[in-house]
């Protein structure tokens, strides 16, 4: 889902309880009046439209006043979890979206029909290129699994490029980064392993 713009505390009050016994929210602080704030604010909202399974509240300090002093927030930008009211984890300062999607991952959960909880997937980059066919494969593959993920094109993104072959030292494409763990190609059974699934799993 996108991000829920908080408007009022009230509201935010109501959304925490409605999902306090079904899964982990993440909570992002933020104030146009910190240059780093207004820097972040993209990223964290990729986060949020990236990770669709997770509920993600934006919460405006200057307009929505109090909530950050009740949850241990003094400053901006500042995201946090909340599992049954209680915060599980905080991240304070500029971060991208992938930080905050391997950052929060393991929060990240789903009821299965029995209404047991089960772990979501892992936070999923994917580095592509044009007229790249194995790449096309890579994010069907993915799409058959129902995983979300993030894309980069580095034929269109040359800082992209030389980020990822700072990490893995290869800029050959496809890769993927999956729970912060690199995939170079397309390795079915690697994916697999690093999603959690079993072999064939989604196919």
């Amino acid at each position: 889902m996108s991000v829920v713009v908080i408007q009022e505390a009230v509201e935010f009050d109501r959304i925490l309880e409605e999902k306090k016994k079904e899964e982990t929210v993440v909570a992002g602080f933020f104030g146009g009046f910190s240059p780093v704030s207004r820097e972040t604010e993209s990223a964290f909202k990729e986060f949020a439209r990236e990770n669709d399974r997770q509920t993600v509240l934006y919460v405006d300090v200057s307009t929505v006043k109090g909530i950050h002093k009740r949850y241990g927030v003094s400053s901006v930008p500042t995201v946090i979890s909340i599992t049954d009211g209680k915060v599980i984890q905080k991240i304070v300062g500029k971060q991208n979206a992938e930080y905050y999607a391997n950052a929060f991952q393991s929060h990240n959960t789903a009821l299965s029909g029995s209404g047991e909880k089960k772990p979501g997937f892992p936070a999923v980059t994917v580095w592509v290129g044009d007229s790249c066919v194995w790449c096309a494969r890579v994010k069907t593959y993915l799409r058959k699994k129902r995983v979300p993920f993030r894309e980069v094109n580095i034929s269109r993104d040359p800082s992209g490029a030389s980020a990822l072959q700072a990490r893995t030292g290869q800029t050959g494409v496809p890769q993927l980064s999956i729970g912060g763990r690199y995939i170079v190609g397309f390795d079915k059974t690697k994916i697999d392993d690093y999603l959690g699934l079993k072999p064939g799993n989604g196919e």
